[in-house]
Formats: structure tokens, sequence, C-alpha cells
């Protein structure tokens, strides 16, 4: 059955203004919109308006997240993370490599999601990630790896001094996190005044700073070079002063949280990076807005109820799903510090093609690589995840996937806007 939309808010895609027009769906795909959405109606469409807030746009992009178990984990599947993409908007998840089994070999690269997801991985940069020695990057280029990665520290200088001299890996995005373990002390939250104060074990400036600094001076002979999750305004302000500024993305987390707005037991209090203060979280804000940082990152990190139970200081780090994600940022962003819809996008999926080196979305006449969001609508949670550590409840959050060509009709909540 066709479905006629009238007044919707439509983002067709990067640099084309907002619309409010008629959009024409059927089944999951997408028909047409504007006056071919109106000319395509006939006597069995169903006709009705859209929800005065509703936007209906392309689909999200994840450029970095993680699934350790694939096929038989406790903390979540690949069937179960596909769920979770798609119940929350996101067309495509890209995995960094670390796993069960490392993914540094090309027959690691064979995941796959059904159409109209997208499921991208990124290859491991050395064998097991180990830094010793490089993994086969022509082959995993080869095999479909969207880039190289080796997890969420640096790796040793002179393995990306010889992943540059190489050139095989020149084509592909090439992911470096600017932290340095050594230097973090096992801390729990940035050092910082406040910090002190309250007794938590703190992470030095340093095991962010210096070696981004590192990574920096690698950046004018290394377009491909890609920053994993920056977390300090410190770091924001020495990536805007650089020339040659690679792309570098922020998680999701980081943008709403600091150690000062957390209860300590919560999910969400240990990740990695750390969390840091109001004025960190402020400027990665500012820096996203001005494209300092180009990429917004859910970095799921799934743990299980088992491990979600264990002391703070004997889990994983890390937040998991996806849903909360556009909902909580949409409140903060855009309602709460005047975004514009074509920014918040910007961030959570034309950014994060650029930084992954794909074409950017755009919705397109028959496809289904589309959402419609209400920001005004309560939230209410699809199945997806089977994560334990998802740090917002649903009843904290305002504003609903309504529909998407990535869900079944079935799962729509149109009538219900």
């Amino acid at each position: 059955m066709k479905r006629l939309l009238r007044g919707v808010q439509l983002l067709e895609g990067p640099g084309v203004p907002l619309q409010r027009t008629s959009a024409l769906l059927e089944g999951q795909s997408l028909l047409a919109w504007g006056q071919a959405a109106e000319a395509g109606v006939d006597g069995s469409t169903h006709c009705s308006d859209a929800p005065p807030a509703a936007l209906l746009a392309p689909v999200l992009v994840d450029p970095h997240s993680h699934l350790l178990d694939p096929f038989s984990g406790q903390a979540e599947t690949l069937e179960s993370l596909a769920a979770e993409a798609a119940a929350a908007g996101y067309g495509s998840v890209a995995l960094l490599p670390q796993a069960s089994e490392w993914r540094d070999r090309p027959e690691a690269l064979q995941l796959r999601w059904p159409q109209p997801l997208q499921l991208l991985l990124w290859g491991a940069i050395s064998s097991a990630g180990a830094g010793n020695h490089l993994a086969p990057l022509a082959d995993l280029q080869q095999a479909g790896a969207v880039g190289f990665c080796d997890g969420e520290s640096i790796p040793p200088l002179a393995l990306l001094e010889r992943v540059l001299l190489l050139g095989d890996a020149d084509e592909l995005p090439l992911l470096v996190a600017p932290r340095d373990p050594s230097l973090a002390q096992s801390g729990l939250v940035r050092e910082g005044v406040d910090t002190l104060r309250l007794g938590w074990p703190p992470e030095p400036l340093a095991s962010e700073l210096m070696p981004l600094q590192s990574l920096l001076a690698l950046a004018s002979r290394a377009p491909q070079l890609r920053l994993l999750n920056l977390s300090t305004a410190q770091a924001v302000d020495q990536l805007r002063q650089h020339p040659a500024r690679p792309k570098a993305s922020v998680c999701w987390w980081h943008l709403l949280q600091d150690h000062s707005t957390l209860d300590p037991l919560a999910p969400g209090w240990t990740i990695t990076p750390v969390l840091g203060s109001i004025a960190d979280r402020q400027a990665l804000r500012a820096g996203l807005r001005d494209g300092v940082l180009q990429a917004v990152s859910v970095h799921h990190s799934p743990i299980d109820r088992e491990e979600q139970m264990l002391p703070l200081d004997q889990r994983s780090p890390g937040v998991a799903g996806y849903q909360a994600v556009l909902p909580a940022l949409w409140q903060a962003l855009v309602a709460g510090d005047g975004w514009q819809p074509s920014e918040l996008w910007q961030a959570l999926s034309w950014g994060p093609s650029a930084f992954l080196a794909q074409e950017p979305e755009a919705l397109q006449p028959s496809s289904q690589r589309w959402l419609l969001f209400d920001p005004e609508q309560a939230h209410q949670r699809r199945a997806g995840s089977l994560a334990a550590n998802a740090p917002l409840p649903a009843q904290a959050l305002k504003g609903q996937l309504l529909a998407s060509g990535l869900l079944p009709a079935e799962q729509w909540s149109l009538d219900q806007g």
C-alpha cells in the first residue's frame, strides 16, 4: 500500500535546504517527494498529514564501534546489532578490528548484513593489533576493508612510519587513537581541580596530548590519517591550529556528559577516553559545529549483564546502544544549543561518511535508506541490542524514530505521531 505524508520537513542531502513538502512511501521504499509524490497518488493511497515537527532525512552513519563475538556473543551478536542499528536509523556501521579473532586477515572480513543495511569493517594495521608485525594491508584492502586501525591506543610510531613508507594503505583511511595507556595511570576521569577534590583517580591530559602531537607531525605526509575519539578541550585547540588538520571523531557520550554530571555508579561513568570537564564537553561541541571535528561515533561497546554487575574498576569501559543517540543529541544540540537539523546530520551522517571515505548519504527515489524522526514524541525503545550498559533509559529521552526504510513497515509508529 502506498502512503502519502503531507507537510513533512525533508532534508534531502548535504547542501540542500530543508523544505516542507509531501513524501510518498510504498513498502519500505521512499518512492518520491514534492510534486512527484503528489503525482504518484492513486485510489488506494493512504493520505495523512505528517506530525508538525517530523523530519524525513537520510540514514545515519557510525564510523566505528565494537563487536567482539559476532555469532555467539552474550553482550551482542551480528543479528542483534543489525536490529539495534536499524531501530536507531543507522544505515551504515563500521566495526573496529578487535574481536575474539582479530580482523587482521582477508578471511576475517566476510561479515555481512542484509540490504539496505551496510556493514563496513576496519582491518587491523598489525597482526592481532599487537603493534609488532604489519598485517597484509594490500590483501585486506582487496577483501573490502574500509580502512585500517589497531584499537584504542596509539601504535608504535615506527609501525606507522612503515605503513606510510610502504604505501599499501594510502588509498584508505588510517584510524589512530591519540591515547597512550602508559601515561593514563589507570585514571577513571580526566585530571583537573574538581577531580582532585572528589578523590577520583585522574588520567593526565598528557595521555591524549602527547600522542596527538606525534600524530599531527605525521599528518602532512598522511592525508588518510583519521583520529579516533578526541576528548579534551586542549586536543581540540591543538587540532584547530594545525595546518594539515586530519579528520577526527568524537564519541556521542562525550558531547552529552562530563564527570560532574554523572552518578559514579551509573552506566557511562567509565569510558575510553575518560570523561572530562564541562569545558571539555563544551569545546567538543564547538569543535564539531565549526568543523574541527568531523564525525560523531557511537563507539558501541557492549557488555553483558554478568559483567555489568562487577565493580566499577573490573568491568570493561564504554557505553552501548544506538537508539538513544539521535534523540539525545537532538535535544542537546538542536533544541538546547540552537543547531540546525542540517548541522546535526553533518555530524551524524555526512561527516562520518567522509571520515570513512564514502559518498554522503542522500535521499534517492525508490531507496530504503531514509528515516522519519519526530523530536517531539516520547521515546519508545524497540527490541535490538543485548547489551546491559546502555546509559540512558527510554523515559529519560524525547524523540522517536517513527519510520524508516531500514525497518519493516509493521514496526513503524507513524499512526502514533
